[in-house]
């Protein structure tokens, strides 16, 4: 069994940065970065799978960059030029499934990004 943990969520101005951390219990050979917001689906946001694919949202390609370290069983996720748009909660996942990379075995509890102009 994995355990997460994630953390970096918090206020942050429009146009100012983030960095969402996840931290596991065993190596991170895969990673996804989900957000909702209440009356929205969730959102993926961006996803390392496991064959090194890294691929992100449309509404977050440009200013968002995901790394994964083995050895640190860390991942992280900085999203720079904050929108309000960016405001939700976060989830980092691991261990996706063989056949989906949009099912995740194991879900990290997502803090709230919240952004003020």
């Amino acid at each position: 069994q994995v355990q997460l943990v994630e953390s970096g969520g918090g206020l942050v101005q429009v146009g100012g940065s983030l960095r969402l951390s996840c931290v596991a219990s065993g190596p991170i050979n895969s990673m996804g970065w989900y957000r909702q917001t209440p009356g929205k689906q969730r959102e993926r946001v961006a996803i390392s799978a496991e064959d090194g694919t890294i691929t992100y949202a449309n509404s977050v390609n440009g200013r968002c960059t995901i790394s994964r370290d083995r050895d640190l069983n860390t991942g992280t996720l900085p999203i720079d030029n904050l929108k309000t748009e960016d405001a939700a909660v976060y989830y980092c996942a691991v261990d996706h499934s063989p056949w989906s990379i949009d099912i995740w075995r194991y879900w990290a509890q997502g803090p709230q990004v919240t952004v003020s102009s």
